[in-house]
């Protein structure tokens, strides 16, 4: 694979000082277009050491409008990103539609030099990249352009680079004892990298070889080759839109064809005032201790709330968070996304409030929008809620792999419960700010509700995630039951 990138390659000073400025305004027209277009673009510099890709990035950030680009640099952890799931650093990182984000090393570096070091096994790199062509494929669905530049250098003039760099007295601190050790492993690099290079080489997220002895002949080609990604990009969006102008409306949302999951969950369940008050005591109690034993282990957890309106989730919350000490959680109530969220992929505000170790995090609400309302109510396209189940299954995968305990509740109440409740709202003074109109209008489309909350429970309750529907006619009841569970969680994680 490498072996013809490896062919000697030269640009006259006088032909690149030619090209550079013609290169430059079609690079800044295609960045102006991209901010009309709402395409977020992503650069990932990657390459064997000593190719230059430090100067890569400087050049970009010369050529390209600064108010439109970022450029991160991912090398150390952070105490912050060593506390969450691998990718939390990554999703904190992406741009927002319009805006190009430049990765001076991204999510293949740690598999590939974990691979050449022996710390992980070829299988267990291959699920890696499993992992990361899922990662792109989302990022692509959702509208973003990835551009993969890998800079190459043969063994020979990688040695010549570093010992040039090391000579001069203005460049010798960027050459470090790793990548001296990094040129010892020059064969086990050249060898793990093809092979990530082969698996994760797609149509929608192809690699980009560039031959990097020439600091000319590198430079150039990575501006043509960005501007051909953004060009082929802007010219397909263009098409995609125009044949999503030409299909004809949407009909209604259906309601669910027979009996649901939800039709299983008994609602005359209750507990006597006694009960209550002996079960919420216990059940605090125990709750209290193991959220402290969680943060001695450094065990996070992510509770997630979703139900019917006035089915009880913030009353329910409050009895979770009054067994938790304050320091250790917090509460995301999930409301319709800014312009700034809206900018991004849908699960990006949720990945920004995952919890450090240790501590809590409960969603009032949460990413299971996309499939509930954001589906009955035409916010996504079909295939966008459709291609959701898969994203968010492997969403909480990530998040339970890292060690996070991730307990799901949907309180469920019977029809005419919820208008009981909707009445007692509209009489209590200080009730009255809990019902709205859109309280009002969601009531009008509960079949098709019930038709999505199967359809959710259905896709997306696996082992490592599994939904508990919490039976909340009787709130007393459900409150104990959502206590119990998280208890049962929380001491099988530990």
């Amino acid at each position: 694979m490498f072996e013809a990138a490896e062919l000697g390659r030269k640009v006259s000073k006088v032909a690149f000082a030619a090209a550079v400025p013609k290169l430059r305004s079609e690079l800044l027209q295609a960045h102006f277009a991209l901010k009309d277009a709402k395409v977020p673009v992503i650069v990932i510099v990657s390459g064997v050491d000593g190719a230059g890709k430090g100067e890569v990035v400087h050049r970009l950030n010369e050529w390209l409008d600064p108010r439109g680009v970022e450029t991160h640099a991912f090398w150390r952890l952070s105490d912050e990103e060593s506390e969450r799931p691998a990718y939390w650093r990554f999703w904190r990182a992406l741009p927002a539609r319009g805006r190009i984000g430049i990765f001076f090393g991204s999510w293949y570096s740690e598999p590939i030099v974990r691979r050449v070091y022996g710390k992980i096994k070829s299988s267990e790199l291959d699920g890696a990249l499993d992992r990361i062509a899922l990662f792109e494929k989302m990022l692509v669905e959702d509208g973003a352009l990835i551009v993969k530049l890998w800079y190459h250098l043969s063994r020979k003039e990688q040695r010549k680079r570093l010992e040039a760099l090391e000579a001069d007295p203005k460049t010798r601190s960027r050459v470090r004892p790793l990548d001296w050790q990094h040129f010892k492993l020059y064969d086990r690099f050249i060898k793990v990298t093809e092979r990530v290079i082969r698996r994760t080489d797609t149509g929608y997220a192809p690699w980009r070889l560039i031959e990097s002895g020439s600091r000319r002949y590198r430079e150039l080609t990575t501006g043509r080759l960005l501007l051909e990604a953004i060009q082929q990009r802007l010219n397909a969006g263009q098409a995609a839109k125009a044949a999503a102008a030409a299909r004809p409306p949407a009909t209604s949302v259906p309601g669910a064809a027979g009996p649901t999951i939800l039709d299983r969950v008994d609602l005359t369940q209750a507990l006597s005032d006694k009960e209550y008050r002996e079960q919420l005591e216990k059940y605090q109690g125990r709750l209290s201790r193991l959220t402290w034993a969680a943060f001695e282990k450094q065990r996070s957890c992510v509770a997630v709330f979703e139900g019917w309106d006035a089915a009880g989730k913030g009353s329910a919350i409050r009895r979770v968070t009054q067994a938790v000490d304050p320091r250790l959680y917090r509460t995301v109530s999930i409301a319709a996304p800014t312009d700034e969220e809206r900018a991004h992929h849908y699960l990006w505000r949720f990945w920004r409030h995952l919890p450090r170790a240790g501590m809590i995090t409960i969603y009032d609400r949460s990413w299971y929008g996309r499939v509930l309302v954001e589906r009955v109510e035409r916010f996504a396209r079909e295939d966008e809620w459709m291609r959701a189940y898969k994203e968010i299954n492997e969403f909480e995968e990530e998040l339970t792999a890292a060690g996070i305990v991730l307990s799901k509740f949907w309180l469920h109440i019977g029809k005419d419960e919820q208008i009981r409740r909707f009445k007692e709202r509209q009489k209590v003074s200080f009730k009255q700010y809990k019902i709205t109109d859109e309280d009002w209008r969601n009531r009008k489309q509960w079949d098709a509700y019930t038709a999505a909350v199967n359809d959710m429970v259905t896709h997306t309750s696996t082992a490592p995630g599994p939904w508990t529907l919490v039976a909340g006619n009787d709130k007393k009841f459900a409150r104990v039951q959502i206590l119990k569970t998280l208890c049962a969680r929380l001491e099988r994680a530990l």
